[in-house]
C-alpha cells in the first residue's frame, strides 16, 4: 500500500532524549477519498507508513488534513463517513501507535454529540506511543463556504472545553492547528504562548479541487510553506511543520483534486530543516528546541514584550 516514496532525513544518529526535543515525520503522498474503502486503504497505508516511520527513529509521525477519508467530501459524504473518536477507524490508528511505539496525529472527520445535537468537524486526533489519547481538536477556522457546508466549527460549546492546548510529545509540547489556521498568526501565537514547542499543521493545500457544488477552484492555494511557516516559527521561536498531500486524489477512480505537495519542518529562526518536493515523501527532522539561541545580538524576546492590551 505504501507507493515509492523520497526518504528526506535530518536527524542525527539517535532520536532526542526526552525533554530534549522530538524526531518528527510527516507522511506525504496521495490516495483515494469519500468511500469506506478508500478509509481502509488510508489505514492500511497508515500502519505500513508507522512501520516504516518507527524503524527510523520517529517519535512522532504527522498524516494531512482529514487523512481518513480523504480531502473531497461533500456534506452527505462527510456524515457517511464519520466517526466518534473512539470508533473503529480510530482504534486502529491507536493500535498502530502503540504497536510500534510513536505517537500519531491523524486527521479525520469526527461524528459527535455537541450540545444536544449530532454535529461533524474536520478533526485531528492525537494518540501517544502507547494509544492513549493525548488530544482530539476541532478545526476552528473553517475555509469558505464549502467546509462550511461540510463541518461545525470547533469549540463554540462550552462543553467541548478549550480550544488550543498543549500536550507532551517525549517531554516536548505540542499544539494542533488545522490547514486554514496556519494564515492566522493569532494561534500560532497562542499555542507558543501556552508553552508548544512544536506546531504541527496538517492540511490540504490544492493546485485545483472540485468543490461539493461541483464548481472547480479557479486558482491554486496560495503556497504558504516558505512564507507563513518560517515567520511564524521565527516570531514565535517554536517549531512549526506543515503537512500536506501530494498529487491526485480520487473518489470512485475520478480525479476530484491534485495538491501541492509542500510539506515543510520549520526551526525557531525560521530556517527550513526539511521540504517535501512534490512527490510521495516521508519527510524527517529532529526538533530540538536546546540548540536555538537568540535571534538577536541583545536581548530580543517577542512574547515579553507584548502588549496586549493596546491591541
Amino acid at each position: 500500500m505504501v507507493p515509492d516514496h523520497r526518504l528526506h532525513c535530518v536527524v542525527r544518529p539517535q532520536p532526542p532524549a526526552a525533554g530534549e526535543g522530538l524526531r518528527l515525520g510527516i507522511w506525504q503522498g496521495s490516495g483515494s477519498a469519500g468511500t469506506p474503502e478508500a478509509v481502509d486503504e488510508n489505514l492500511e497505508r497508515l500502519e505500513q507508513v508507522c512501520e516504516l516511520a518507527a524503524g527510523h527513529g520517529v517519535q512522532l509521525l504527522a498524516f494531512p488534513e482529514l487523512y481518513l477519508s480523504g480531502y473531497i467530501v461533500t456534506p452527505a459524504i462527510a456524515r457517511r463517513l464519520a466517526e466518534p473518536v473512539d470508533g473503529p477507524s480510530l482504534g486502529r490508528v491507536a493500535d498502530a501507535a502503540r504497536r510500534h511505539g510513536l505517537a500519531v496525529a491523524c486527521p479525520y472527520p469526527e461524528r459527535a454529540s455537541v450540545a444536544g445535537e449530532e454535529r461533524f468537524y474536520d478533526a485531528i486526533a492525537l494518540f501517544d506511543r502507547d494509544g492513549s489519547l493525548l488530544r482530539n481538536y476541532r478545526k476552528t477556522h473553517l475555509w469558505g463556504p464549502d467546509e462550511k457546508r461540510c463541518w461545525s466549527a470547533g469549540y463554540r460549546h462550552p462543553e467541548e472545553g478549550a480550544a488550543f492546548t498543549v500536550q507532551a510529545v517525549n517531554g516536548v509540547g505540542v499544539g494542533l492547528l488545522n490547514c486554514y489556521e496556519a494564515e492566522f498568526p493569532e494561534l500560532t501565537r497562542r499555542l507558543a504562548l501556552a508553552g508548544a514547542r512544536l506546531v504541527l499543521i496538517p492540511t490540504a493545500a490544492d493546485a485545483w479541487a472540485e468543490l461539493s457544488t461541483g464548481e472547480r477552484t479557479d486558482r491554486p492555494y496560495p503556497d504558504v510553506s516558505r512564507t507563513l511557516i518560517p515567520a511564524h516559527a521565527f516570531q514565535n521561536g517554536c517549531f512549526v511543520a506543515y503537512a500536506n498531500r501530494c498529487g491526485e486524489e480520487t473518489v470512485n477512480g475520478r480525479v476530484m483534486a491534485a495538491y501541492l505537495g509542500n510539506s515543510v519542518i520549520c526551526g525557531p529562526h525560521g530556517d527550513v530543516l526539511a521540504a517535501a518536493r512534490a512527490e510521495p515523501t516521508l519527510l524527517i527532522a529532529d526538533c530540538r528546541p536546546g540548540e536555538y539561541g537568540p535571534t538577536h545580538p541583545a536581548a530580543t524576546r517577542y512574547h515579553e514584550d507584548l502588549r496586549p492590551d493596546l491591541y
